[in-house]
Order: structure tokens, then C-alpha cells, then sequence
């Protein structure tokens, strides 16, 4: 199996940059994706069950393996919800596939998004993890506009061993993403 170019280029190129920025010598010390984890809440699923389907195979193409339908935990009667209620979908990413996706997402999909000027260099939660939403799902090339009947957003969260923002904002900014000024 083909190792992904993201997590060569972490190996060869990143590791011996974070080294000399951070001060450690110790590889394991350093900061590295841990997993991102991919997921769409359908708000309209209670109404019309096709959305929650056509949301969840979509899902599934974009991340090369088999979407998890999300349920409700409790009711909440201001949104009409049931316990156990079918309310959206997610998906892990670990591994291989983790680096392919996130490849993609960079060099590909965000470049799609209508005015892009860049992700938010804030939105991390406090221990390194980022997590950045995007308004449909056709910005990435795997999906064909044409079997969208609605336009769904989605939630992807970076999971990192980062121990702070700081360092979490440097691991991903040598990945390449690409951070508002």
C-alpha cells in the first residue's frame, strides 16, 4: 500500500522543522494528528428521511468508508426531537485515509469555497484541536453536484497531540493550511 504524500512529507520535512522551532529532540514528543472526525447534522431528518440518506452516502464517498447514523439522546420538545431519533451522521478518520482526506480538503476543497480567504486561525478549542465548518458538501470533487438535492454543511474536527493552540496552529500550518492573516 502507497504511503500518503501528507504523512511522507510530515516524516521528512515537517518532523525536523517542528524539532528545531519547538526545542525537542524526542520525535514522539512533537506534535501529530491524532484524527479528524467528519459530521453533518440534519436538522430536517425528523420531516423527510431521504435527507438523512442522501447526507450519509455522501459522507461515505467523501471519506472512503462507511458513515454512522447519529441519534438522539434525549427529547428536546422545542426542536419536535425523540430519544433515539435519527438526527445526522458522522465518521473517523484514522490512518491512511486521515492524511488522503486531509489532503484533499486542503489542496483541493477549500479552494472551491466561494470567497475563500482563508480558515479561521482562531478556532481552536484550547488543547490544540481545530475544527472548521463548511456550508455544502460540493465543494469537494468526489461528489457530483448533480445528485445534491439539498445542500448540507458539515463539521470537521483535527484532532492533534498538541498540547496547546500554539503548537496546534504550527503542526497545522506546515500541513499547509491555509490560515486568515
Amino acid at each position: 500500500m502507497a504511503i500518503p504524500t501528507l504523512l511522507k512529507q510530515y516524516r521528512e520535512e515537517i518532523v525536523p522543522v517542528l524539532k528545531d522551532k519547538l526545542g525537542r529532540t524526542n520525535v514522539h514528543s512533537l506534535p501529530q494528528i491524532e484524527k479528524i472526525v467528519i459530521s453533518m447534522g440534519i436538522g430536517a431528518a425528523n420531516q423527510d428521511r431521504k435527507r438523512l440518506t442522501e447526507a450519509a452516502d455522501h459522507l461515505t464517498i467523501l471519506a472512503g468508508q462507511k458513515s454512522q447514523i447519529t441519534r438522539a439522546r434525549k427529547s428536546v420538545a422545542g426542536f419536535k426531537l425523540r430519544e433515539g431519533q435519527e438526527i445526522g451522521c458522522r465518521v473517523t478518520l484514522r490512518g491512511t485515509r486521515m492524511y488522503e482526506f486531509l489532503e484533499r480538503l486542503i489542496s483541493l476543497a477549500l479552494p472551491r469555497v466561494r470567497d475563500f480567504r482563508g480558515v479561521n486561525p482562531k478556532a481552536f478549542d484550547g488543547a490544540g484541536n481545530y475544527s472548521l465548518g463548511l456550508n455544502e458538501q460540493v465543494v469537494f470533487l468526489e461528489i457530483d453536484p448533480d445528485s445534491v438535492h439539498h445542500a448540507q454543511g458539515m463539521n470537521i474536527t483535527i484532532v492533534t497531540t498538541a498540547k496547546d493552540n500554539d503548537e496546534g496552529r504550527l503542526l497545522l500550518t506546515e500541513f499547509g493550511m491555509p490560515f486568515r492573516k
